[in-house]
């Protein structure tokens, strides 16, 4: 009996918590793990759903262009989270998600905003997408040489908050960067991307997004 009414409390204080927290208070899932809903990009050739996770490019074709799959809504403050694998067999391998974003017209397939890199000698990094063209701030080698696991799934999370960008990889701090222009949009699209230029594959999934106020 005792444990029951262990249970029962439990229970009460879980959805007591959950009435109190708005629902910018609250982690949602951006990817179902079957579905493109909720996001729009080249699902014919590009990006396709393998075993639970967004996959783009591949490790035998080389990728002609960069490419985007995007929210088909724009956040501003927030925490995502995501588990990303990155593989190649030639050329330049890379990939990233982009965030506080729009997409061209001129190239149609281009992003311009912040993204969260991926790559060698870009591993979690922040690099400034068709804008200001450079990476803004980067972690330190020997960092990521100890953190990162090399063609196998990985935990990343980027945190807008205003002004301030954090990233994450597997539970490190990688970059903290306040942006000094005020000119610079802080909301925008979401972005998973596949670099151009070579044989690369990218997964993507467990793709999670709490707004912030």
């Amino acid at each position: 009996m005792a444990k029951h009414l262990l249970i029962y409390a439990a229970a009460g204080i879980i959805t007591l918590v959950n009435f109190f927290l708005t629902p910018s208070q609250q982690a949602v899932r951006l990817f179902d793990g079957k579905s493109f809903k909720g996001w729009e990009g080249d699902t014919l050739k590009t990006w396709r759903i393998e075993n639970g996770a967004i996959v783009g490019g591949s490790r035998f074709t080389k990728v002609p262009n960069n490419e985007f799959l995007c929210t088909t809504r724009s956040y501003a403050n927030f925490d995502l989270k995501l588990k990303f694998k990155l593989e190649g067999t030639e050329g330049f391998i890379n990939a990233g998600v982009q965030f506080r974003s729009k997409r061209l017209t001129d190239p149609a397939y281009e992003m311009i905003g912040y993204q969260a890199d991926l790559g060698d000698k870009y591993w979690a990094s922040l690099y400034d997408e068709s804008r200001r063209n450079k990476t803004l701030i980067a972690p330190e080698e020997s960092l990521i040489k100890k953190i990162l696991k090399l063609g196998d799934w990985n935990n990343y999370e980027v945190r807008a908050d205003n002004q301030r960008i954090r990233i994450y990889l597997n539970g490190q701090l990688t970059v903290d960067y306040t942006e000094p222009d005020a000119n610079i949009p802080q909301s925008g699209l979401i972005g998973l991307q596949i670099h151009g230029g070579g044989k690369a594959e990218v997964a993507y999934k467990d793709i999670f997004i709490q707004e912030l106020k």
